[in-house]
């Protein structure tokens, strides 16, 4: 019975293991940050891979802190303009963008 729990145990490690694996690929690992109204600093901690955010409010100088390319649109849907930044690149601060698209 002991032997039986021990390999069930190493079984839902495994699974867990592989599940975290899994979640981290789809993620571009690091942070995007930019700046909204009045010079307020915001943030997004591992954001999702190839899908498109729209922000919510004006939005300006991105900074791609990830480990994978992001590209700001000027219009929501990621549509319009497009501006890729490569891992570790920033923007100028006067880049105004409405949406943002990781590891596209």
């Amino acid at each position: 019975m002991r032997l039986f729990r021990i390999g069930v145990a190493a079984i839902g490690g495994l699974a867990l293991s592989a599940s975290l694996a899994t979640t981290s690929a789809v993620a571009a690992g690091g942070h995007f940050i930019w700046e909204g109204p009045k010079g307020k600093i915001y943030s997004v901690q591992n954001p999702p891979d190839h899908k498109c955010l729209d922000m919510g409010q004006g939005a300006r100088a991105p900074h791609n802190e990830t480990k994978k390319a992001l590209v700001v649109y000027s219009n929501k849907k990621c549509k319009g303009t497009a501006t890729r930044l490569a891992p570790g690149q920033h923007a100028a601060r006067n880049l105004a963008f409405s949406s943002v698209i990781f590891n596209p």
